[in-house]
Order: structure tokens, then C-alpha cells, then sequence
């Protein structure tokens, strides 16, 4: 019996292309990329700083400003002054981005299940263990790459 492919860095990101990929396709009628997606999931109801859209995605602070312009400029959210932070810009998704969100958690929900077929729970535990552990691996080998170039 050939043992399987393990190599699981290459593994993972054909794997992150490939679903990226699927699920741009998918949202591709709501007008939305996976990543605007995924940052419209970020909001609660008193919306959010763009220090906490970067922070929940895991971007750098300029490129959830670069988001944050691009869902503005939608008409999917607005910019509105933080209290007591005049510095600070606090998000707000408009009725359009709330209708668009909701829209596109559930064609992400049915994704995560196509995703699952044929998983068993336990099979899908692991799965999601598995993926959680890659996410904190990996985490600081990139810190440490950016104190190498300093």
C-alpha cells in the first residue's frame, strides 16, 4: 500500500486556493470576494474598528484599511468617528451589507458542509483540530521571519 501524500504545507494551501476559488465563485452574483465575505462575518451590532476587522482576519493594519475602503465604497458599510477617538473610524454595515452578509453566511454554511460529506463528527473534530493547530504552527514562523528582514 502507498503511504499518503503528506506534505501538508503544500497540501493546505492547494487547498486554501482551491476554496477560495470555489467560494469566490459562489458569491460572485452578491457581487462579493470570499474576503469581503469573510470580513462582513466580523461585524457585530456596533460594528467595529479597523484595528479589529485586521485583528479578526488577520491582516495587516493597511490592508484592512484597504477593505474597509473597498466595502465603503460597495455601499456595504460606513465610516463613522469612534467616540472619544476622533483618530479612530468605526465601521457600520449599511442594510445592503447586512442583507449580503446574511446571504453569504449561508451559502458558507452550505459550503462547510459539502466540505464535510462523508465525515464522520469525529472524522470532523480532527479536521477542525488539525486546521486550528496548522493556524497556531504557523502563526510564529511568520513573526519570525519578519524580525529576521529587521
Amino acid at each position: 500500500m502507498t503511504q499518503p501524500n503528506r506534505r501538508m504545507f503544500w497540501l493546505l494551501a492547494r487547498a486554501q486556493r482551491r476554496a477560495a476559488a470555489a467560494a469566490d465563485l459562489s458569491l460572485a452574483d452578491l457581487e462579493l470576494t470570499s474576503t469581503q465575505a469573510g470580513a462582513l462575518f466580523c461585524f457585530k451590532d456596533e460594528g467595529l474598528l479597523i484595528g479589529e476587522l485586521a485583528s479578526a482576519l488577520d491582516l495587516a493594519q493597511s490592508a484592512a484599511s484597504g477593505l474597509a475602503s473597498r466595502l465603503e465604497h460597495a455601499g456595504l458599510v460606513t465610516r463613522g468617528e469612534e467616540k472619544g477617538d476622533g483618530r479612530a473610524a468605526r465601521l457600520r454595515l449599511t442594510p445592503p451589507g447586512r442583507r449580503k452578509r446574511d446571504e453569504a453566511a449561508r451559502r458558507a454554511a452550505a459550503g462547510n458542509a459539502c466540505l464535510l460529506q462523508g465525515f464522520t463528527e469525529r472524522e470532523a473534530d480532527i479536521v477542525v483540530r488539525w486546521l486550528n493547530q496548522a493556524a497556531r504552527i504557523t502563526a510564529p514562523l511568520k513573526r519570525s521571519r519578519q524580525r529576521e528582514r529587521a
